[in-house]
């Protein structure tokens, strides 16, 4: 179904307009005035900050930094012609206004993408220049309406141009800001003649990126594997989920979360992702994970309520902002390593609490 009705209504477009106003993020960065590491758990930028601006556009990386974030996240998967661009998914009819151009109705289909079902229109049936004919909107309207107001300003970035930005921002910050590309869907891509890694690896040595710059993630090893082959130097980050398992690898997470299966990751990677519901007692994967030698970097912190648990929730509206600040205390009171965030400016606020 098309979105262009809901981003055209007048009473969302103000209440973007007034929200978007008053957004924190928008504010004098507090982490800006510490030039160095930050003392305490990095603050990664989900797909920039995607709590106050489309994700995956200039403006929610630019957003992000400006916000104190310390690394920035760009989700990869390849166009027709494949150069890497950053999208959540391969299916962008969410993301983008493509639902509204009739040059592009008949590429609408439907495909099988790691075992499901999923129809829309998929960037591996676009060449770049047909994609950066597109214009990006809000994946989650209903909840976050103040960031309709943004629909259609933005266009499709390549993961080289958010590289670009991100050495941009570094200097206009003076920060060191990291990329932290995930490998979305490698196996199918792989499948079907468009491989991740190879890309990847090509645009990382072009531009000589360091451990400094760039820290690769993913949620299936067989991907870090192949970057790891590569000897580039870079941390690598094996994403967790909370059920099933990665995708054409014989495993479950659970496994994977296991002093053993933590023990296998610290043989190819240096990081752990889970979702921050692993983490909370009387589960004991944090503790095992550093015994193992691996960090842990936990996802995905937000603030509506709806995200939040119930004892962080304020009142009954599911798209109201909860006590996201007591969240954040108690994981970074655990000791995690960096928290994955949609608010960064609230991450940074919240580990500016640990200094007093």
């Amino acid at each position: 179904m098309s979105v262009a009705p809901r981003r055209r209504s007048i009473l969302l477009a103000t209440a973007a307009v007034t929200a978007a106003a008053t957004a924190p993020a928008l504010a004098a960065p507090a982490g800006d005035r510490h030039p160095h590491r930050p003392a305490g758990p990095l603050v990664i930028g989900h797909r920039g900050a995607a709590g106050w601006r489309p994700e995956h556009t200039a403006d929610a990386y630019t957003c992000a930094v400006r916000a104190g974030a310390d690394w920035i996240e760009p989700d990869l998967v390849p166009t027709k012609d494949h150069v890497l661009v950053v999208r959540h998914e391969n299916e962008i009819g969410g993301t983008t206004d493509v639902a509204d151009r009739p040059e592009f109705a008949d590429r609408r289909t439907t495909k099988t993408v790691d075992g499901k079902t999923v129809t829309g229109w998929f960037t591996e049936d676009f060449t770049l220049r047909e994609l950066r004919t597109l214009r990006t909107v809000e994946r989650l309207p209903l909840v976050r309406n103040r960031n309709t107001v943004f629909d259609g300003r933005g266009r499709v970035l390549t993961f080289q141009e958010v590289v670009d930005l991100a050495r941009r921002l570094s200097r206009e910050s003076g920060r060191r800001i990291a990329v932290f590309p995930e490998t979305k869907h490698p196996t199918y891509f792989r499948s079907i003649g468009l491989p991740l890694e190879e890309e990847l690896i090509r645009v990382i040595r072009r531009n000589r990126l360091t451990a400094r710059d760039c820290v690769v993630q993913s949620f299936e090893p067989g991907s870090l594997r192949r970057v790891a082959a590569a000897r580039l130097g870079l941390p690598l980050w094996q994403a967790l989920g909370t059920s099933g398992g990665p995708y054409g690898h014989g495993i479950t997470y659970r496994d994977m979360m296991t002093p053993a299966g933590l023990r296998e990751i610290a043989s190819y990677a240096d990081w752990i992702g889970p979702d921050k519901s692993s983490l909370v007692p009387p589960n004991t994967l944090l503790a095992d994970a550093h015994a193992a030698g691996l960090k842990v970097g936990a996802y995905t912190f937000r603030a509506e309520n709806q995200y939040l648990p119930a004892a962080y929730r304020r009142g009954t509206d599911p798209h109201a902002f909860g006590d996201a600040f007591a969240e954040y205390a108690f994981h970074y009171g655990r000791g995690v390593d960096a928290v994955v965030t949609d608010f960064p400016d609230i991450a940074v606020q919240a580990r500016e609490d640990l200094r007093g």
